[in-house]
């Protein structure tokens, strides 16, 4: 199913129909500030194997993100001290991951793992999302080897990804650039990735 939403008024009949999906364990394309993504609810075990499963991922060794609506919401998931509360404060939302400590809240699919990339997008859509399930949401890019028409034009998505994905959301073309990824774990930030945007230390 294709849904057209608009970034500056998505209608919330819509993302709530969406969240529904996500709810009872759906997978479903969005746009992001930077490109496409591939995601589910985090919190649903058996939805995140099914994205690992269609992206050939180990969740146990591949960098996977969660996606909130606010640094509030990723709290219980990610250990925030103060130092990075100021630096997501100051750079989101926007077009940065920033791999954080782990904190209890995280699922057993993330077991073992000491680190977790969180996001909140500045597009609207996969926040409001996030909002209207109440949990944030695992968050892939598409492939990064695909021809760059079907990971940015949604008519080409859905062409290649509507018998994988539930729902796929078309927000107009998307970027080509993804997200830039910070390193907080240690005493310094790292920038282990050069994407979109340019990060306020």
């Amino acid at each position: 199913m294709v849904v057209r939403l608009y970034e500056n008024n998505p209608r919330q009949s819509d993302v709530e129909k969406i969240a529904d999906t996500l709810r009872s364990g759906g997978v479903v394309i969005y746009p992001t500030d930077t490109v496409y993504a591939i995601g589910c609810d985090a919190l649903n075990v058996r939805a995140a194997e099914r994205i690992c499963k269609l992206k050939g991922i180990n969740p146990l060794k591949s960098n996977l993100s969660i996606l909130g609506w606010d640094i509030a919401s990723l709290s219980k998931y990610a250990k925030i001290s103060d130092s990075n509360f100021k630096l997501l404060k100051n750079n989101t939302p926007g077009p940065f991951t920033f791999i954080l400590p782990t904190a209890s809240g995280l699922p057993k699919l993330y077991k073992n793992r000491k680190s977790v990339g969180v996001r909140i997008p500045g597009n609207s859509i996969p926040r409001k999302l996030a909002e209207a399930l109440g949990n944030p949401l695992l968050s892939s890019s598409l492939n990064d080897d695909e021809e760059i028409g079907y990971v940015t034009d949604p008519g080409l998505i859905a062409e290649k990804y509507s018998g994988i994905a539930d729902v796929i959301i078309d927000g107009g073309i998307g970027g080509e650039v993804a997200s830039t990824v910070a390193d907080c774990t240690g005493n310094e930030v790292v920038i282990v990735r050069q994407g979109a945007g340019e990060l306020i230390l």
